[in-house]
């Protein structure tokens, strides 16, 4: 018996910093709860924040992942070419993405309902592990929860500058060590992953 399947389509975008501070964030064009975008921060001693843009999407996300904190503040991601400004509450963020990587190239092949399917996710997760340590692709999320991840699409970050309360956190870096908001982590290698995530609540009664 499965539960229900809440299907959000956008991009993820991961990226560490010099002051040892990690950033993920969440742009969801398309999603059950219409178009948003959050961001995950990961402070160094491990204090886990989330920014999300209204009470509902907060509690939704936070029964889903993992925080010590969370703030409700407005929360924008504006695209131009490129170059990405996120601005969340106390977060300023921009950054660039480089060119496709071969491997984005073929992620750019799987097609639509492939990267929707938990079986595609589940046979994805042992090569995702070994090229990327600390990615997964299929797991547990939440009490009664199961997500998967279908990428459509890989661009590293080639440049980003953050600030947070109005203090830079300094030269782009790795996400090291991994983030554990969830099951998994973004990429170590600062990038943008174009992606459908599933989430599949507990099916009611339960």
């Amino acid at each position: 018996m499965t539960g229900e399947r809440l299907r959000f389509d956008g991009w993820i975008a991961g990226v560490g910093t010099s002051s040892g501070v990690r950033l993920v964030v969440g742009h969801w064009p398309r999603s059950p709860f219409g178009a948003f975008s959050d961001v995950m921060v990961e402070h160094p001693g491990g204090r886990r924040v989330l920014l999300a843009p209204s009470r509902r999407i907060a509690d939704f996300v936070a029964a889903t992942y993992r925080f010590d904190r969370v703030e409700v503040v407005p929360v924008a991601v504006a695209v131009t070419g490129e170059s990405w400004l996120v601005e969340a509450g106390p977060l300023r963020l921009r950054l660039r993405a480089g060119r496709r990587s071969a491997l984005g190239l073929l992620l750019s092949a799987v097609p639509a309902p492939l990267a929707r399917s938990p079986l595609w996710a589940a046979l994805c997760d042992g090569p995702a592990r070994l090229l990327m340590p600390g990615v997964r692709t299929l797991g547990r999320a939440g009490p009664g929860r199961r997500e998967w991840y279908g990428a459509r699409g890989l661009r590293r970050i080639v440049a980003a500058d953050a600030a947070l309360d109005g203090v830079s956190l300094g030269r782009l870096g790795p996400l090291d060590p991994p983030v554990a908001f969830g099951f998994g982590s973004a990429p170590r290698r600062p990038s943008l992953v174009r992606v459908t995530t599933t989430v599949e609540l507990a099916p009611s009664g339960r």
